[in-house]
């Protein structure tokens, strides 16, 4: 599985493509010139248990990071990552 990234500098998605087949998209917007917020995750049903939303979340992040970025979780499912996941709160936007 990859992770595909795409921004028109307004909007962007982070999409899990497994053997041409889209396993999941989570969406964002951006808040200014430093963050971002991220919108919706969905999953495709057939790739339940492999983790793709995190695998999005993941490479969301890894994208914040070498940019310098914040990420504002309004989508119930990046939100609870956040709070689960204490090691990635370094670019949680306060």
């Amino acid at each position: 599985m990859h992770i595909e990234h795409f921004d028109d500098g307004k909007k962007g998605h982070f999409k899990a493509v497994e053997n041409g087949q889209q396993a999941g998209i989570m969406t964002y917007v951006w808040a200014g010139d430093d963050k971002f917020i991220i919108e919706h995750t969905i999953g495709n049903p057939e790739f339940k248990g492999q983790n793709v939303g995190m695998k999005m979340l993941t490479e969301a992040v890894g994208y914040a990071r070498n940019k310098n970025l914040k990420i504002i979780p309004l989508c119930p499912f990046a939100k609870k990552m956040f709070d689960k996941h204490q090691d990635i709160n370094d670019v949680l936007s306060k």
